[in-house]
């Protein structure tokens, strides 16, 4: 087996590059290896796998959950379900690698745990990448692209960017770029008897207050949108940092969290004076603070590529994406890993992906690789062919079990098309919104979203003549999608399809 420190992919002709050893990259780089794709390279400006997670969380526990037994066996696709942290392999020994670092003192990784894992499946999988290599700047010529790297240019027809979230992103608010943004926050007992100030409300800003508990004398967090707890489940805040919030609402040890508009920061003294305005209530707010850390977000390290036509979004933090992650400016230039968020799905209901979390970008990795192979490299995947008998059921257990419809609700879906003899072909895993946008003749595609009150439920899709039609399947309260009900639904919606497939096979 090939060691990490080697350094494969000098500067040459390739026909895929691949940028970031991150989760993401790794996934995408795997994925690309099993396509078939002649000459795929893949650099790092990193020494070794990880990404972010070499770095961050600041206070080491991640926020996604791995069980490590389960009902269902490690290895299996099931299992993936409960397992957010792992990549996904072809093989056996590839799969459910985060569970065999866990020391089970949680059911979430620690910070070296997840690194542990990431390195283990670059060594098992085979993921071949030359570390040390920094993409320094691009250009575009007749052939493609030209990535200038630290070791020299890469030449290729399509570029891939899994370079992660990771730049710090400071709100313009006056004063606010003097203080150490969550990038630099210091070790939880360094803040020790001291009151802190956290700029932002969501996974970060409450990440540093859930460290903090133990050591601050008071924490307060401040952002003009509330936490609206009604709506969790279309959230990216996890409830695993909410405990600086039930204690605020119940009055409780000295954590505020404040629904203001931060209108400036002011040095003051040895600390700092925050001058804020009520945005859910009236009225402005004065407060001294020893500490204030912007946890304001991020934005993707895009370097030059604004300059060679990449249309940006979210502040300019993060490149526009076609459903397939493809930038929606520069065709040819992909990206993956956690700036796939970038790519926003239908939002029915407000519900965004997980894409900005390894257990769902790890599924925009493998479609993205194929979606690539076929389309730059005409490497089409085989589509088995299923009888008309055999629909319903597929797509059945998909909704049941499939851990891509699971993990990204309302964004993923199971595809079964009618191909031109009019037989029926599994497509596979695709995003939701290119196959509401697609008019290619016949297909169906079902689907685990939330409805507008937030409960989880199925929606099939069905293509038929030109026209799109939608049917949500009813809820169930241990999310059985696979009843004799769900099976009598499925069977109803799909039925034009069905019939017409039996029409043309007695033909």
């Amino acid at each position: 087996m090939e060691q990490l420190d080697e350094r494969p992919f000098p500067p040459g002709d390739y026909d895929v590059v691949l940028v970031g050893s991150g989760p993401g990259g790794l996934q995408t780089a795997y994925s690309l290896a099993r396509t078939g794709i002649p000459r795929c390279a893949v650099i790092s400006r990193d020494p070794a796998p990880g990404g972010m997670f070499r770095r961050f969380p600041v206070y080491q526990r991640l926020i996604s959950w791995t069980k490590p037994d389960a009902p269902f066996e490690r290895g299996t696709r099931e299992y993936e379900w409960y397992d957010h942290n792992s990549l996904v392999g072809d093989e056996r020994e590839h799969q459910a690698l985060a569970p065999e670092f866990m020391d089970r003192a949680f059911d979430v990784p620690a910070r070296h745990e997840m690194e542990a894992a990431l390195v283990e499946f670059a060594l098992r999988g085979g993921v071949r990448i030359r570390y040390g290599c920094e993409w320094l700047s691009t250009r575009r010529d007749d052939a493609g692209f030209v990535l200038e790297t630290s070791d020299g240019e890469y030449r290729c027809r399509v570029c891939v960017f899994a370079i992660g979230v990771t730049e710090p992103w400071v709100a313009p608010i006056p004063g606010l770029d003097a203080a150490p943004h969550y990038v630099s926050a210091k070790a939880p007992e360094r803040y020790q008897g001291k009151s802190v100030f956290i700029v932002g409300k969501r996974n970060s800003g409450f990440e540093l207050a859930q460290g903090l508990l133990p050591w601050a004398r008071r924490i307060v967090l401040g952002s003009p949108r509330p936490v609206d707890t009604a709506r969790l489940a279309f959230s990216p805040l996890s409830m695993r940092y909410l405990s600086p919030y039930t204690e605020h609402i119940r009055g409780g040890t000295g954590s505020y969290v404040v629904d203001a508009a931060i209108e400036r920061v002011e040095r003051h003294g040895d600390g700092y004076r925050i001058h804020a305005s009520g945005t859910t209530w009236e009225g402005e707010l004065e407060l001294e603070s020893d500490e204030v850390i912007a946890a304001t977000g991020f934005r993707a390290p895009v370097r030059d590529l604004p300059g060679v036509g990449v249309a940006m979004v979210n502040d300019r933090r993060m490149p526009a994406q076609t459903p397939y992650w493809e930038s929606i400016s520069v065709p040819g230039i992909y990206f993956a890993g956690n700036v796939t968020q970038a790519s926003p799905g239908l939002r029915k209901h407000g519900a965004t992906s997980s894409s900005g979390s390894v257990n769902g970008f790890r599924y925009n990795a493998c479609v993205l690789a194929q979606h690539i192979a076929e389309k730059h490299f005409g490497l089409a995947r085989e589509r088995r062919r299923l009888d008309g008998d055999e629909v319903v059921p597929h797509l059945l257990g998909e909704l049941a079990h499939a851990p891509e419809l699971w993990t990204q609700k309302g964004y993923l879906a199971r595809v079964v098309v009618v191909d031109p003899a009019g037989a029926f072909r599994d497509d596979g895993i695709v995003p939701l919104a290119d196959f509401v946008d697609r008019d290619g003749g016949d297909a169906c595609a079902v689907a685990v979203e939330y409805d507008a009150d937030g409960t989880i439920i199925p929606v099939v899709y069905l293509w038929r003549g030109g026209r799109l039609a939608e049917h949500s399947l009813p809820p169930h309260p241990l999310h059985t999608f696979d009843t004799g009900e769900h099976r009598r639904q499925l069977a109803a919606c799909l039925a034009p399809l069905l019939s017409r497939h039996a029409r043309a096979s007695r033909v």
